[in-house]
């Protein structure tokens, strides 16, 4: 069976599409907030959600990133609230002015849209 992209080529385009979520988070302003479905879309993943929650539970030690303002959908924090990660999520958000009721953030108030996305 013929092999459809070289290894080197689709080491290549994990590390675009890595990238390319990076970029994007790197923008999210403080006090707001994005859903793993928008990063994926604002990346140009399409609707790869799972595929930036994973990247982002893979993140390098003491990234500056902010991963903290990533949620589900719906306003979900997906970090569960008795472990140390959701915690210094929650830690993280409040500081910043996001309100968190019943684990959720309400998008209307708190969610971001990049200049590129809103149109």
């Amino acid at each position: 069976m013929p092999e459809l992209l070289p290894e080197h080529s689709l080491a290549a385009e994990t590390d675009s599409r890595r990238a390319a979520v990076y970029l994007v988070m790197a923008q999210i302003p403080e006090g707001k907030v994005v859903t793993y479905g928008e990063i994926a879309s604002l990346a140009g993943l399409g609707r790869a959600a799972r595929w930036v929650g994973r990247l982002m539970s893979q993140l390098p030690e003491g990234s500056r990133l902010p991963w903290h303002r990533v949620i589900s959908a719906g306003g979900r924090l997906s970090l569960p609230a008795g472990t140390a990660a959701g915690h210094e999520q929650r830690m993280r958000l409040r500081a910043e002015g996001v309100t968190i009721i019943n684990d959720r953030v309400d998008i209307r108030r708190h969610g971001w849209q990049s200049a590129e996305y809103s149109g």
